[in-house]
C-alpha cells in the first residue's frame, strides 16, 4: 500500500514538471468548455426550455461541463501511455521493483493533476459570466477531491483501452467514441428524467452521472442527499478500472 502511494506521488510530481514545461494543452482544451458555458449556457438560459428545479440553466450545466472537460483529458491520457510504449519508457517501468497495479494507479491518478488545473481555468470564467457557486471553501475543496479521484478512474479506463490499441490514431478514434456518449447520456446538460427510457437506464451505470451529481451538489445546489451514494459509486468505478487496467497493462508492450 505504501509503495503504491509513493509511486503515485512520484507520478504526480512528474506530471507537475511536465505542466511546468508546457501548459499549452491545458489552455487549448479549456476553450471548448468555456464556449459551452459562455455561449450554449447563456442561449439555453434565455430559452428556459429545460426544467432545472429553479436553478439557472447556466449554473446547472457548469458542473457537467467541468466534468466533461476533465474526463476528456483523462480518457485521452492513454495517448501518453501509447507514446511511452513506442519510446520504450514503459519497458523500463515494468522491470522496476514495483507492482503493475502500483504503476497503473500512479499513472492514472497523475491525470487528476491535469484535471484540477483544467477546472481552475474554467471556474473563474464561469464566475465572470454569472454562475453562482456556493460560498463555502470546504465544498469547493471536496469538489476538487471528487474531480481528482474520478479523473483517476477514467484515466485507468483509458489505460485499459490503450492496452488493446496498437496506434495512437486508433486510440484517438476510440477515445472520442467513449467520451461523447458518456457526456450526452449523463445528467450533465439536462435532468435524467427528460431522457428516453433506454438512456435513463444507461445513466444508472454511467459513472459520469455520479461525478456530475456530486460536484453539482457541492458547488451549486447544496443538495447532499445523494452525495454518499455518488462517492461510493465513484470509488467502485475507480477500483474496478484500476484492477482491469492492471491486468491488461502488460498487453501494451506486447
Amino acid at each position: 500500500m505504501m509503495a503504491t502511494f509513493k509511486n503515485m506521488l512520484a507520478m504526480i510530481e512528474l506530471e507537475l514538471r511536465r505542466l511546468g514545461h508546457d501548459r499549452t494543452e491545458i489552455y487549448s482544451r479549456a476553450v471548448q468548455p468555456i464556449l459551452w458555458i459562455v455561449i450554449y449556457g447563456n442561449v439555453m438560459s434565455s430559452i428556459r426550455a429545460i426544467p432545472t428545479s429553479g436553478i439557472p440553466y447556466i449554473d446547472f450545466i457548469t458542473p457537467g461541463v467541468i466534468i466533461q472537460s476533465t474526463t476528456f483529458i483523462s480518457i485521452f491520457y492513454g495517448l501518453t501511455i501509447v507514446w511511452e510504449r513506442d519510446s520504450g519508457i514503459l519497458k523500463k517501468l515494468l522491470v522496476a521493483p514495483v507492482s503493475r497495479y502500483s504503476i497503473v494507479v500512479g499513472r492514472a491518478m497523475a491525470s487528476g493533476v491535469r484535471a484540477i488545473f483544467q477546472a481552475l481555468i474554467i471556474l473563474p470564467v464561469a464566475v465572470i459570466v454569472g454562475v453562482r457557486f456556493l460560498p463555502n471553501p470546504m465544498y469547493l475543496i471536496l469538489a476538487f477531491v471528487v474531480i481528482f479521484f474520478a479523473s483517476g478512474g477514467f484515466a485507468a479506463a483509458s489505460i485499459l483501452v490503450a492496452s488493446f490499441m496498437k496506434t495512437r490514431e486508433r486510440f484517438m478514434g476510440i477515445g472520442q467514441a467513449i467520451t461523447m456518449p458518456l457526456f450526452f447520456a449523463s445528467n450533465a446538460l439536462y435532468p435524467v428524467q427528460l431522457m428516453p427510457p433506454i438512456l435513463r437506464e444507461f445513466s444508472i451505470v454511467n459513472p459520469l452521472s455520479y461525478v456530475v451529481d456530486a460536484v453539482r451538489g457541492l458547488l451549486i445546489t447544496g443538495n447532499f442527499s445523494n452525495l454518499l451514494g455518488d462517492l461510493i459509486a465513484i470509488a467502485v468505478f475507480d477500483m474496478v478500472m484500476f484492477i482491469l487496467a492492471s491486468i491488461s497493462f502488460r498487453r501494451i508492450i506486447e
